[in-house]
């Protein structure tokens, strides 16, 4: 098995590791409901995506 020649520096090793962090995902206001979804994605809640009821949604409430 190989063995690095030198240790790897603070500098180099935070600097491969650089891009790795994680990016908060995006959040639009649904134009129907009001609730946050993720863009170009229909909405879970209600159902609409471009003004258009593309899925009917039942509701979770028990009465």
């Amino acid at each position: 098995m190989a063995v690095p020649f030198r240790r790897v520096s603070k500098t180099s090793k935070r600097t491969r590791r650089a891009h790795d962090a994680l990016d908060v995902n995006n959040l639009v206001v649904c134009s129907n409901c009001g609730k946050k979804i993720r863009p170009h994605r229909v909405c879970k809640y209600c159902g609409f995506y471009k003004n258009e009821q593309k899925i009917e949604v039942k509701s979770s409430k028990k009465d």
